[in-house]
């Protein structure tokens, strides 16, 4: 595949059984491959600056930070550092935001063996993956004006990230230490996505949630 030798590769995720898994497709990819793993963003911004890397493959709901927060890390310690998007939500609803973010490409953690590897190849080879799905999504937003039809979109990328971390069932002062905002602000930030999704409760929020993120 003409990749580069000695590739250096960080695996961000909080969970073990994920790392272990994305690791051991890399290693039959790239069995040269030089691999790191962290569990949450403080590890993620303490490698970058100690280590010269090619390729982050990371979560989105990790303690400690926010993938926004991550990127915009990424691009001024190490902008040459090409990152993959590797989560479980909505491909076509979360996808294109974390592009328009900044990141380099979108993996469903749902994907076969064979996109994995495509999309890791894409990323180490180009620096960047759109998967057919979300390139069917970005070809209807053109034509259309208009992105998938979820209450979701109404939401800001602010609001969607606390509205997952509310989903989880984190308290606010939990999700203010995280998010480094005032609980007061996170407050504000949940009374407005309950009013934009015309709901009243953390299970409703769920249930929309689950819906939509599937």
């Amino acid at each position: 595949m003409g990749l580069k030798v000695n590739i250096r590769i960080v695996v961000a995720d909080d969970h073990g059984i994920v790392r272990m898994g994305l690791i051991q497709t890399i290693k039959r990819l790239i069995p040269d491959a030089i691999i790191s793993e962290v569990e949450d963003y403080k590890s993620l911004y303490k490698l970058i600056l100690n280590e010269k890397l090619d390729l982050a493959i990371m979560d989105v709901n990790m303690p400690n930070g926010t993938v926004q927060e991550a990127i915009d890390y990424i691009k001024i310690h190490q902008p040459e550092l090409k990152t993959l998007i590797f989560s479980s939500q909505d491909e076509e609803l979360y996808g294109m935001r974390y592009l328009k973010m900044g990141a380099g490409g979108y993996l469903s953690k749902l994907s076969s063996a064979e996109v994995i590897e495509t999309a890791l190849t894409a990323m180490i080879s180009k620096g960047r993956y759109i998967s057919d799905n979300i390139k069917e999504a970005i070809f209807f937003e053109s034509l259309t004006g208009s992105g998938k039809n979820s209450p979701l979109e109404a939401l800001s990328d602010r609001e969607l990230q606390i509205a997952n971390k509310l989903a989880e069932g984190l308290p606010l002062k939990e999700i203010s230490n995280q998010l480094n905002l005032h609980s007061s602000t996170i407050s504000t930030y949940k009374n407005r996505l309950f009013e934009k999704l015309k709901i009243r409760s953390i299970p409703e929020l769920v249930e929309i949630l689950r819906l939509y993120n599937l």
